[in-house]
């Protein structure tokens, strides 16, 4: 709270994330907010929405949240609608691992688009390794028991059933969108790296080319990250956008590997 002029203001808390997500760019709100600040009238179009750190941060009025995981997508539908968790939910291994059963027969039976899936997903999400969301060849969620002494565990998703209103929340390969010339887009793609497989179907090499190409048509303002590796900055560079590096965070590796990565921000139409 600040007084000012013997009036007490309440300062608005931004919203966090609501799930955990492996390679999250809330770190990188406050290089994105400057210039999404400029165009806060138009839709912000995610196509790979993943955890929603930074559209729920920049908290569009409109917005197309996207993402290949279905199983993330039927969550946040479910938040959209009002979702309230009735399910017991508990840091507990063999209860993790029942659910995580129970989830993935909810998969095989085509009934992965339902309030249990959504319930059953954000636990699993919560409880699991790492925040880390994975699937087998055969579509099924394989994530391991977490190692969180305490969590926190959130039932009622009113604030983000208020801010989701209206949005629109899609699961398609992202050419599939349909854009507007004005669309803000901000595009936060797998990592161009050996571990990039959080969908059942991983993002190729060739996917990364046809998404900065994609991204070069478009006729709004888009900005692109992904760690800089020397193909990456190539590709955009080629495509002209405009490149700024910034040193990031590697909250989550394979390997254990916790050293600094340099990130790309590629803008065009700014």
């Amino acid at each position: 709270m600040v007084v000012q002029s013997g009036i007490a203001i309440v300062e608005q808390v931004p919203l966090r994330p609501i799930l955990k997500w492996a390679g999250g760019k809330r770190w990188l709100v406050e290089h994105i907010q400057p210039i999404w600040s400029r165009f806060s009238n138009r839709r912000l179009v995610e196509p790979f929405c993943g955890g929603l750190a930074v559209s729920i941060h920049l908290q569009p009025t409109m917005a197309l949240a996207n993402d290949i995981n279905i199983h993330l997508i039927n969550f946040y539908k479910q938040v959209k609608k009002g979702l309230i968790i009735d399910l017991a939910m508990e840091n507990n291994k063999a209860l993790y691992y029942f659910y995580r059963a129970r989830f993935n027969k909810l998969i095989r039976t085509g009934q992965h688009k339902t309030k249990e899936a959504a319930e059953l997903f954000y636990f699993l999400n919560r409880t699991g390794y790492n925040g880390l969301c994975r699937f087998n060849k055969k579509g099924e969620f394989n994530v391991p028991f977490g190692r969180y002494e305490r969590i926190n565990y959130v039932r009622d998703f009113a604030e983000y059933q208020e801010l989701f209103s209206s949005w629109q929340f899609t699961s398609l390969d992202f050419e599939s969108l349909d854009l507007s010339g004005e669309d803000f887009v901000y595009a936060d793609p797998p990592y161009d790296a050996v571990f990039t497989q959080y969908a059942k179907d991983s993002f190729r090499w060739d996917d990364q080319v046809r998404l900065a190409e994609w991204l070069a048509k478009h006729e709004g303002p888009v900005v692109l990250s992904n760690q800089a590796t020397t193909r990456i900055v190539e590709l955009y560079r080629k495509l002209d956008f405009n490149l700024r590096f910034i040193e990031g965070p590697r909250m989550i590796s394979c390997d254990g590997d916790r050293t600094p990565a340099l990130e790309v921000l590629a803008t065009r139409n700014i």
